[in-house]
């Protein structure tokens, strides 16, 4: 595993919450229970969004507990695979499950520039990243900035995050957007789908975007 230059506190705090007791049950209460129940968003739908956009050198960036990675279908049978994460615990619960692709690891801030040994990635996932990183839409830009140059011409960077405006949520959603963001596990009450959507279509040559229930699917080209 490569360690980075030190995270911020802000990035720290959306980060901490993935203890080894926590990602324990991470499939079960976010796979299975929110996405179905409070944003709307069953996860099969994430899957089948994994299936469309990986490609035979995958970097994947906020690796949770890593099980899309685990079940989604790559092109060859043997992918080169990077993991990008601020969680040691995250790199390496997921590295464990993936053991069988031998992925890389690097523990970096998405939000700093990047220096790492890989590059020319055909496809970057960002899964459910971009509402736990701190600061509003256009400065989450720099996510995007930072990552774009370990893109090949022609690859994709897609991902999912729950937006806090413009959607419609139940009393589950409102009432776990209040606890996720006073606690600093999410930091977006102010995101939109329009802002998103913008910072893409700037930096990119091409974009879409596409919603499930409080979740924006997007997707970009190089």
């Amino acid at each position: 595993m490569q360690l980075g230059i030190e995270p911020d506190d802000a990035a720290l705090r959306g980060a901490a919450v993935y203890s080894r007791p926590v990602l324990a049950i991470y499939d079960a209460f976010v796979l299975r229970f929110t996405n179905s129940f409070v944003w709307k968003c069953p996860s099969h739908y994430i899957l089948d969004f994994y299936n469309q956009n990986v490609s035979d050198k995958h970097l994947d960036v906020g690796v949770g507990s890593g099980w899309f990675l685990d079940h989604c279908r790559f092109p060859p049978q043997q992918p080169q695979i990077a993991l990008m994460d601020l969680n040691e615990n995250s790199l390496r619960k997921t590295a464990k499950r993936l053991n069988r692709y031998r992925p890389t690891q690097y523990r970096r801030n998405v939000l700093q520039s990047i220096n790492i040994d890989e590059s020319d990635f055909g496809s970057i996932g960002l899964n459910y990243l971009l509402h736990c990183v701190p600061g509003n839409m256009g400065s989450k830009m720099a996510a995007f900035q930072n990552l774009k140059p370990l893109l090949r011409e022609g690859g994709v960077i897609f991902g999912t995050t729950v937006l806090g405006v413009g959607v419609h949520r139940n009393w589950l959603g409102n009432h776990y957007m209040r606890i996720f963001n006073a606690t600093g596990v999410f930091s977006n009450k102010e995101d939109r789908r329009e802002e998103l959507e913008y910072g893409l279509s700037s930096l990119f040559a091409r974009c879409e975007i596409t919603m499930r229930g409080c979740v924006a699917f997007f997707r970009a080209w190089k």
